[in-house]
């Protein structure tokens, strides 16, 4: 009997119900029941069970051993063909919770969008403290699309963001970057640097536009350009941007200052 099957199965793993039921994405409750014959696992299940233990549906729900029949190879064909199930979704769901939240919840998939939701997240769309999806959403974010406090990916939009697409109200790192800092091949933001920087207050790069501008190609209130080897004089640009702006954080002062 399938209930008999599956004890044996789990037995000579040396697993136990609760180790059985992580690994398939159900309750212990949901595997003591089918131990005990009290309920069947649905087809999705079955077939997890399956994959997990190396062994056929036939055999799990009637102990038929896999074996070919005469009648089904040809007698002059010599080849052997194999045929195992494949895969296309997994779940891990972890018995541990913080408030109210699974601490690690994993839930991937190659068709649909499956959805994990834990402290740390891992899905096809994700949200959790740490956060792994092609979607996701957390306050550590990563993925194609990520939305976070970090957020990193192709196209990231967060309080720091770095892809290449980087959208950040802090400071944005990418391919294109807009941000209050903004760092890119094509950048914008209040202070900016990059391939093509434009900037409200100061812009350094290949090209900048700026109020205080930087670079080969410049353009600006207050320009500094390098263009045919020219040199820049770091002192002078320091004094340009403090007497422009004051209250520039000094780090920024000092990034600017090195163009």
């Amino acid at each position: 009997m399938f209930e008999e099957r599956l004890y044996q199965l789990r037995r000579e793993r040396g697993i136990s119900q609760e180790e059985l039921a992580n690994i398939i994405g159900v309750s212990r409750q949901a595997v003591q029941k089918w131990e005990s014959g009290a309920s069947q696992p649905n087809i999705d299940n079955l077939v997890a069970i399956s994959e997990y233990f190396g062994v056929t549906l036939d055999y799990l729900l009637k102990g038929d051993e896999p074996g070919w029949e005469e009648s089904d190879i040809p007698f002059e064909d010599t080849s052997q063909v194999i045929c195992a199930p494949y895969r296309t979704h997994y779940e891990y769901k972890s018995s541990t919770t913080l408030f109210g939240l699974p601490l690690v919840h994993i839930n991937v998939g190659r068709f649909g969008l499956y959805r994990a939701r834990g402290i740390i997240a891992v899905g096809n769309v994700a949200t959790g403290l740490v956060s792994i999806g092609l979607i996701s959403a957390g306050l550590l974010s990563f993925g194609c699309l990520s939305l976070g406090l970090l957020a990193m990916g192709a196209a990231a939009l967060g309080l720091a963001a770095l892809g290449g697409i980087a959208l950040g109200a802090g400071i944005a790192a990418g391919g294109l970057a807009v941000g209050w800092l903004a760092i890119g091949g094509l950048a914008k933001g209040v202070y900016a640097a990059g391939g093509l920087a434009f900037a409200e207050k100061v812009a350094a790069g290949g090209a900048a536009f700026g109020h205080i501008a930087i670079g080969d190609t410049v353009e600006g209130a207050v320009t500094f350009s390098n263009h045919a080897g020219a040199e820049i004089s770091s002192s002078a640009v320091r004094s340009a941007i403090l007497q422009a702006f004051p209250t520039i954080p000094r780090w920024l002062l000092t990034l600017f200052s090195s163009f």
